[in-house]
């Protein structure tokens, strides 16, 4: 038998079983009660307000703690058990040191700015790393749903992760987008970093037209702000929400526990490709635009 017929007989018989399991097991109606959106309601764990800003600590905060510990703990025993031979660990971290100082720093600025801020960005590139990475371990803190273990009430296990929350995506491009202006404005001036937002080429076009360039180009530095946060946001929330409903949310919420049969190995799938490629992607092109940022900063002109 050919790989092809193989494979279209595998997915024949998974689709077969699963209108079995529908057969023999029916519809037992929409669910009410299940809601998604629960699963990523951040309830106050500690009621905290300082100023009239609420300080609470809830999940997310848990998530950004264990993000930041997981970059500075590993980073820091990697680098005081660096040895002439290395092993599988140091080979990996120094793999993703060389993309993270050649690749990402050097490669998108000069060699003075790459070194000013190459250990910025390396912090930007483990640290959402690290955060997507926690966020796709399952972990007890879902205290919406809980489970009895010997009398106690126990969260139960959730994925979630710090850069799920839109805030600290929205931080992080906040302190990028006001980093590569200041540098901006230090290499070249006030006046001339403007100027350096005009294109080369419009000497002889009329002054309102480079007004309404020089307008495009101020909304495109604001737009910034929403593309480089959302883009990670919107990654990474979309692919824990993938997940849920296909490791079984779907099957609860239409009431169809046979459905489960077909959705959870794509909910396998999708949670291999969030491991193998989504959380290390978003944290390189994260990193990586910082940098192009800062670089075009810097340059002369476009």
């Amino acid at each position: 038998m050919s790989t092809k017929a193989k494979v279209f007989g595998a997915i024949g018989g998974w689709l077969g079983l699963t209108i079995l399991m529908v057969v023999i097991f029916g519809d037992a109606g929409k669910n009410e009660e299940f809601q998604p959106q629960e699963e990523f309601r951040l309830e106050p764990w500690i009621n905290l307000e300082i100023g009239g800003i609420d300080m609470s600590i809830n999940r997310a905060v848990l998530y950004l703690a264990l993000a930041c510990i997981a970059t500075i703990v590993v980073m820091t025993w990697i680098s005081r058990k660096m040895a002439e031979k290395p092993n599988r660990v140091q080979t990996l971290i120094e793999l993703a040191y060389d993309l993270t100082r050649s690749n990402i720093a050097f490669g998108n600025m000069d060699r003075k700015m790459a070194t000013r801020w190459f250990s910025f960005v390396a912090t930007l590139f483990f640290f959402i790393w690290f955060s997507n990475m926690i966020g796709l371990m399952p972990l007890p803190t879902n205290t919406h749903e809980k489970i009895d273990i010997f009398g106690v009430a126990v969260p139960s296990f959730a994925l979630y992760a710090a850069t799920a929350n839109i805030s600290i995506p929205l931080v992080l491009t906040l302190i990028v987008w006001v980093s590569y202006h200041v540098e901006g404005i230090r290499h070249h001036g006030p006046i001339k970093y403007l100027g350096t937002w005009l294109p080369s080429g419009l000497e002889e076009m009329n002054p309102i037209g480079k007004g309404a360039i020089f307008m495009i180009e101020v909304v495109s530095h604001f737009v910034r702000l929403i593309s480089l946060s959302v883009r990670l946001f919107a990654n990474i929330l979309a692919g824990h929400l993938l997940i849920l409903f296909m490791g079984g949310g779907l099957a609860v919420l239409l009431g169809l526990a046979a459905l489960g049969v077909l959705t959870f190995p794509l909910a396998f799938a999708f949670f291999v490709f969030e491991i193998a490629l989504v959380a290390t992607l978003q944290a390189f092109i994260f990193a990586t635009l910082t940098a192009i940022y800062l670089g075009s900063a810097t340059a002369e002109g476009h």
